[in-house]
């Protein structure tokens, strides 16, 4: 799963987890756990920072600007996010930061979306049980980073997760870092 990017090797990214109860996921947690163990992005778990859902804007906005590279990682609920990423993006990304009059901060970063889903991916496809493919359930955040003038990224993406094996797992975790490294 190569993903060869524009931005320079010294890029620095921020990866901001969204799962609701990460100690109990197999999957994000693993993943997650493999970024903290390299050392080279800053991973944000945004569920253990704001229990309460009160988000300092200020804060977040400063880690935005301090990166280059922004990756979402959650699983797939219903077809989207974790609740507390789409309240994070309305409050983080206001008029006049990430759109509108001056709203060029993210102009120039890249977007990337990490997901899971207890689906196997045949089961994400026209025909397959949930018709629309990964690619489609993910175009808001594709238009995200269109609308705030960010490169959106091919999402990197572990279907699956109940058969997922120990071995497939730390193989995913690998990929999962190259992915987010820009390799």
């Amino acid at each position: 799963m190569s993903n060869h990017s524009n931005l320079s090797d010294n890029a620095k990214t921020l990866v901001i987890v969204v799962h609701p109860n990460l100690e109990s996921s197999r999957i994000n947690k693993r993943l997650a756990t493999e970024l903290e163990q390299r050392g080279n992005v800053t991973v944000h778990r945004l569920y253990e920072t704001y229990p309460d859902e009160k988000i300092d804007v200020a804060h977040e906005q400063a880690l935005l600007l301090a990166h280059d590279r922004i990756v979402f990682q959650f699983p797939l609920h219903w077809y989207s996010s974790p609740s507390l990423l789409k309240k994070w993006l309305d409050e983080v990304f206001e008029l006049g930061f990430a759109h509108g009059r001056g709203g060029d901060k993210l102009r120039g970063k890249e977007l990337l979306v990490a997901i899971s889903s207890g689906g196997a991916a045949s089961m994400f496809q026209a025909g397959g049980l949930h018709n629309y493919s990964y690619s489609e359930l993910l175009r808001p955040f594709q238009q995200t980073a269109n609308y705030t003038g960010m490169t959106y990224r091919r999402p990197f993406v572990v279907s699956g997760i109940r058969e997922v094996t120990d071995e497939q797992l730390e193989k995913y975790a690998v990929e999962y870092a190259e992915y987010v490294e820009g390799y």
